[in-house]
């Protein structure tokens, strides 16, 4: 990555989750600053209040309560100020026909929350470092989903 600090956000209803993130992204080689938000209200709130400061990355969980993810994706989206910031799906489920509809909906990458720490480090590792390298552009469709 080219950029010393990036500052990332993640949106997740559930807090062990969001903790075993912050831990992850403490223990990668990528340097970070999280900022965590527990549903799609409050991510939109955020977003819209912090215009001039906006994450360079958004990680969004689907589940969440108040806004769902999918909310939340089509109004960013849908949001010429928000429209271009790129959007890593990281939900506990892997529905194709939901994984497709995100694809077209415009989000980055689709992960998979994994149940291991390690492979949950790796997987972000492996999301920054490819995502930065492809400027945060959505990948063809092969490589939207990514594995640890």
């Amino acid at each position: 990555m080219s950029k010393e600090r990036y500052h990332l956000l993640l949106a997740d209803d559930d807090e062990d989750d969001c903790l075993f993130f912050k831990e992850a992204l403490d223990e990668i080689t990528f340097s970070a600053d999280l900022l965590t938000v527990h549903d799609g209200v409050q991510l939109m709130d955020y977003l819209k209040n912090n215009i001039s400061n906006l994450p360079e990355v958004i990680f969004l969980d689907l589940n969440m309560p108040r806004k769902n993810g999918i909310e939340c994706l089509d109004e960013i989206k849908d949001d010429e100020k928000l429209k271009n910031l790129p959007i890593i799906i990281f939900s506990t489920s892997l529905d194709s026909e939901i994984v497709n509809k995100l694809y077209q909906k415009g989000a980055s990458y689709y992960i998979r929350k994994p149940g291991e720490f390690s492979k949950l480090k790796s997987v972000i590792e492996k999301a920054l470092t490819i995502a930065s390298e492809n400027k945060f552009k959505q990948p063809e469709r092969a490589n939207f989903i990514l594995q640890p």
